[in-house]
């Protein structure tokens, strides 16, 4: 056996193992669970931590002030520190008839160690008062006029959730965002299965920060917001927290829950991807090097050996390439399909690929440089600082 028919059988092995023994993850059937449509609904607080989102406010804002839900809810935004007048648009816009109660506030800058979304957020939740649940959105995502009732009878269901989180559906108007958005959730569901993030003592744990509802008192149980006030990964670590602390967690795709915020432009996406990619490896050289092999092996090794080994009249190299390619191909065409895209594009998959491959070096390059995580004017540092600077401010 020569060394490209070996790989070519690697790859052909890790495709088979991800097809059928990892949770299912290229599934797009999961979603919300059986609702309890009887009784009382309790009390929500939605939080919607923002800064200079008056872009999007306008599109998104209105969909949570106009939600139909049996219970008492209202809405909190946290102004975090905008210079685009945020503040007073949301105020103008809870000015609408018939809108839920808005509070409008402002936390001032994070201390050290915290990020600023999660400093507006316990802001928030503090404010937020007794009630029973919080629904914890972000400024670009827009909700069907159902999406709360939806969310909380989910949690009320027999299951008893501590916490419900949907992916929202990103946008894919423009050919980059048809290119990266699919393949942005398809890999977010390979790392973390949605079926095994669902089941109770599972060590996975995930959800999605554009719309996570959870109980409070599990909030408060597990360690509050100030338990991940560090984490540029916050929804991922939210879910983390409430499952250790006993809570049961339920992750799935969006049907009434849509991000309106755009991404026309490449470097836009790549930003989106390269500020958390190497936090999501814990800034570990190792695993950076085991995800750049793995992404090559499983991703970019099967076109190539494909064409190498019909080029150079070796079926014992195409052949298991190919099978490879076409597993790859048959797993990505849910994904596609859940956001209208025709099944030809799975096609492109490697090269997207690819694309992540150098987003993650690149946020590896960019923290080997010391510049953290930028996001909206703030740099946040890595976590060895964050530590060290969180031990300071706490003396």
């Amino acid at each position: 056996m020569t060394v490209l028919t070996l790989i070519a059988c690697l790859s052909l092995l890790a495709w088979l193992w991800l097809t059928f023994c990892q949770g299912g993850f290229w599934r797009t059937d999961v979603r919300l669970p059986p609702r309890d449509a009887d009784g009382a609904r309790p009390s929500v607080a939605v939080v919607v931590p923002a800064r200079d989102e008056a872009e999007v406010l306008p599109l998104s804002l209105p969909s949570l002030l106009a939600q139909r839900y049996a219970g008492e809810a209202r809405v909190i935004l946290v102004d975090d520190g905008s210079t685009d007048g945020t503040g007073d648009l949301a105020r103008r816009l809870g000015e609408a008839p018939g809108a839920l109660p808005l509070t409008v506030t402002s936390p001032g800058e994070p201390p050290a160690g915290w990020t600023g979304k999660l400093w507006a957020l316990r802001h928030g939740v503090e404010l937020a008062g007794d009630v029973e649940y919080l629904l914890l959105t972000d400024a670009d995502i827009a909700h069907e006029p159902d999406s709360l009732e939806g969310l909380v009878a989910s949690a009320e269901s027999g299951a008893r959730y501590d916490l419900v989180s949907q992916m929202a559906r990103l946008s894919v108007r423009t050919r980059w965002e048809q290119l990266i958005v699919p393949a942005f959730v398809y890999f977010f569901a390979q790392l973390y299965p949605f079926r095994w993030s669902n089941k109770p003592g599972s060590r996975t744990a995930a959800a999605a920060g554009g719309c996570t509802l959870v109980r409070r008192e599990a909030l408060a149980r597990a360690g509050g917001v100030a338990a991940i006030r560090g984490a540029v990964i916050d929804d991922v670590n939210l879910a983390r927290l409430v499952k250790r602390g006993g809570g049961r967690t339920w992750l799935g795709l969006a049907d009434r829950v849509d991000s309106v915020r755009p991404y026309p432009e490449l470097g836009q996406l790549w930003r989106m991807v390269s500020r958390s990619a190497y936090a999501q490896l814990r800034h570990n050289v190792f695993l950076l090097a085991g995800t750049v092999l793995g992404l090559t092996l499983v991703y970019l090794v099967p076109p190539a050996l494909t064409v190498v080994g019909a080029v150079t009249l070796r079926p014992l190299v195409a052949l298991p390439a190919l099978a490879a390619w076409a597993l790859m191909t048959l797993t990505y065409r849910p994904m596609l399909a859940y956001y209208g895209r025709p099944t030809r594009e799975a096609l492109l998959l490697p090269f997207t690929a690819g694309l992540y491959l150098l987003m993650t070096v690149d946020s590896a390059v960019q923290h080997w440089r010391g510049r953290g995580a930028a996001w909206k004017g703030r740099t946040y540092p890595a976590p060895e600082k964050a530590s060290a600077l969180r031990d300071v401010a706490e003396r």
